[in-house]
């Protein structure tokens, strides 16, 4: 397990790093790509999509705040555990996703290019995209807790959908929502097998008492 989570944890880093060129400068097709969609603005889709990107926060929170509250109540463990270990999931990923922002400080697209529309003005940094990693920590956690079609599905959907609001908005290069749905994921990842690696040892000692 301790193998599983060291080799998890460079494949993370080696995205990360894989990532970093694109936040240096926006590429040729990075830009394009942006001004394709958001070359939509001021259509119908904007408050729909202003609506999908305001969502993020509040259910990213509310799911581990329900998964502690009847975990707690019904006194059920593992529900107790799913709850934690979507908090580490989304504590992790701020940590690392806002550390990137600040570290590498990257202009937002409508900064840098006065063609780029911006739904609304931001005055952090914009790599990684915050929306989009904290939309995938919360996806990829509840999918690995619930390994159900019905679940994985639309919790992919609707953290795929933030991504795309992200730069329809001008918020975002697509580099950006690239590299927040990889942190955002990566993150849940490692905190989910990391919180197996501590229970095993948990039951290791358990078990060495008892014997």
């Amino acid at each position: 397990m301790e193998k599983t989570i060291s080799y998890a944890a460079r494949i993370l880093m080696a995205a990360i790093i894989m990532l970093l060129p694109c936040s240096m400068q926006a590429q040729s097709n990075d830009i394009e790509w942006l001004r394709s969609i958001n070359g939509t603005r001021g259509s119908s889709a904007d408050s729909f999509m202003n609506g999908i990107s305001q969502s993020t926060y509040p259910i990213s929170f509310a799911i581990p705040a329900s998964q502690l509250l009847i975990g707690y109540i019904k006194k059920d463990t593992q529900t107790i555990r799913n709850g934690w270990q979507t908090v580490a999931s989304l504590g992790t990923t701020v940590v690392v996703g806002y550390g990137m922002k600040y570290a590498i400080n990257r202009s937002r697209p409508y900064e840098s290019y006065k063609d780029i529309v911006p739904y609304h003005y931001d005055t952090d940094p914009s790599f990684p995209s915050g929306h989009t990693s904290i939309a995938f920590a919360t996806a990829t956690s509840i999918s690995l807790q619930y390994r159900k079609w019905y679940v994985i599905a639309p919790a992919y959907l609707w953290a795929g959908t933030i991504g795309y609001s992200r730069m329809h908005l001008g918020m975002h290069y697509p580099s950006d929502v690239l590299a927040g749905a990889v942190v955002g994921a990566g993150s849940a990842w490692l905190s989910y097998k990391g919180q197996q690696w501590l229970l095993k040892r948990k039951q290791q000692k358990i078990k060495g008492r008892i014997e």
